[in-house]
């Protein structure tokens, strides 16, 4: 069956607007349907985000990406991913017995890499960006051992950090896989966390963390620690923090 453009402007503009964007915009179609290819490319990016949501943590790796960084290893109250999926309340608290693995210091940030809703995303990005932001609060900052964890949710970061300790805490989590990507990481800074207290809007996030097509490590890293260093000045983090680090670049192209 013959493939027709879009309707409306020039069908050759198209493909250069899809250059720009990972959005599925201007496919065309075929009669009433989406051409072919377009519809197994849809079907393909659906299969890997439920792969993605479903794909085991392997801490392992992630630990071995660490070299030279000491690990702690701890698990949610979500006893399996089914579990972890139908109740993020459980992914939420520490295991009872876990919370005793976690050493107590007085440290003044813990990076948790939790597998979340996408253990691709922390396989391939999370250790890139703690080895990046922790270069640059290694002068300044008192770094506890990476916790990773199993069937978390990002609150869970609160509990940790509580159990060590730490006054800050960074939890690098897999982002719910969307139909342009599933191994997004995303990165939420939280200044004086407690469980059960604090609030989402207690927290600073960086989202699409994915290079070359979303933030590149050395970008998050610089956003990350200068929102902990901002966050340590000002003694809050959240909606009373925010990130200024692009402003320089937004007035130099003002008129």
């Amino acid at each position: 069956m013959t493939h027709l453009p879009v309707h409306g402007g020039d069908p050759a503009l198209w493909p250069a607007l899809r250059r720009h964007t990972q959005a599925r915009i201007g496919l065309g179609r075929a009669g009433a349907a989406l051409p072919t290819r377009h519809r197994l490319e849809l079907q393909a990016a659906h299969a890997a985000a439920r792969d993605a949501v479903h794909a085991p943590f392997a801490p392992d790796t992630v630990a071995a990406a660490l070299t030279g960084t000491p690990t702690v290893r701890v698990r949610s109250a979500a006893p399996d991913r089914l579990t972890y999926l139908q109740r993020p309340d459980l992914g939420r608290r520490l295991h009872p017995i876990d919370r005793s693995h976690l050493p107590l210091g007085e440290w003044d940030v813990v990076f948790v890499i939790a597998d979340g809703l996408s253990s691709r995303a922390v396989h391939e990005h999370a250790a890139a960006v703690v080895h990046a932001t922790a270069a640059r609060l290694a002068d300044t900052w008192r770094i506890a051992p990476v916790v990773l964890a199993e069937q978390a949710r990002v609150a869970l970061g609160d509990d940790i950090a509580h159990a060590m300790g730490a006054t800050a805490v960074v939890v690098l989590v897999g982002e719910r896989p969307g139909m342009s990507a599933a191994d997004s990481l995303g990165a939420y800074l939280t200044h004086d966390p407690h469980p059960g207290v604090t609030t989402d809007a207690d927290r600073n996030c960086l989202s699409n963390i994915r290079p070359p097509l979303g933030l590149t490590y050395e970008t998050a890293a610089t956003k990350l620690a200068t929102l902990l260093d901002r966050a340590r000045e000002l003694g809050r983090s959240g909606v009373e923090l925010k990130d200024e680090t692009d402003h320089g670049d937004v007035r130099s192209r003002l008129p």
